[in-house]
């Protein structure tokens, strides 16, 4: 069985990415699982509250899935053009404490994808995670691309996505992807 953790960036629970990865969820090939994970109550990144505290739970269990897992799948929001501080900021807490971190990344297959009420998708935001998954020594999938556009005519108010189109294309994009995890864990 290919395992996958997938994780929203965005924190609001009917969020059109938090809906897009619950659809990928149920869009993976059989053979192939994906968690849906948020970064809801994760922190952010103080260097003091780490030397005086630690490392929050729920930092630790979500790093731990990741780690455990074949696969990454981000899903990306995009704000302002770019990558959200609250994503990155999980990403940067999943490299606590520094001698740990090329076990949870290094050679990670990953994937990108996300929702936007914008006309280009999250392109912009996709393309910015690229040298943070670089500097990271993850293994980025490129043979399919995923970049909703237009989010709020493809979504309900729940953040359930509608759009029979871009359920298609998650079906293919997740084919591709699990594929591609499955080869790298061989």
């Amino acid at each position: 069985m290919t395992t996958i953790v997938g994780i929203s960036g965005s924190l609001r629970e009917h969020s059109f990415n938090a809906g897009l990865l619950r659809s990928a969820a149920d869009a993976v090939p059989d053979g192939c699982s994906l968690s849906v994970n948020s970064i809801r109550g994760i922190p952010l990144y103080d260097g003091d509250v780490e030397a005086g505290e630690g490392i929050p739970p729920a930092v630790t269990d979500l790093k731990q899935k990741i780690k455990a897992a074949d696969g990454l799948l981000l899903v990306t929001p995009e704000y302002n053009n770019g990558i959200p501080g609250v994503f990155k900021n999980a990403i940067d807490w999943f490299t606590r404490p520094p001698e740990e971190s090329m076990g949870v990344f290094a050679g990670k297959p990953v994937g990108l994808i996300g929702a936007t009420p914008g006309n280009f998708g999250t392109a912009f935001s996709q393309y910015a995670w690229l040298p943070v998954l670089r500097v990271l020594g993850t293994q980025v999938w490129s043979g399919r691309l995923l970049w909703v556009s237009g989010a709020m005519g493809k979504f309900d108010d729940q953040g359930n996505l509608t759009d029979d189109g871009v359920k298609r294309q998650l079906v293919k994009y997740m084919a591709g992807f699990s594929e591609f995890v499955g080869r790298m864990k061989a």
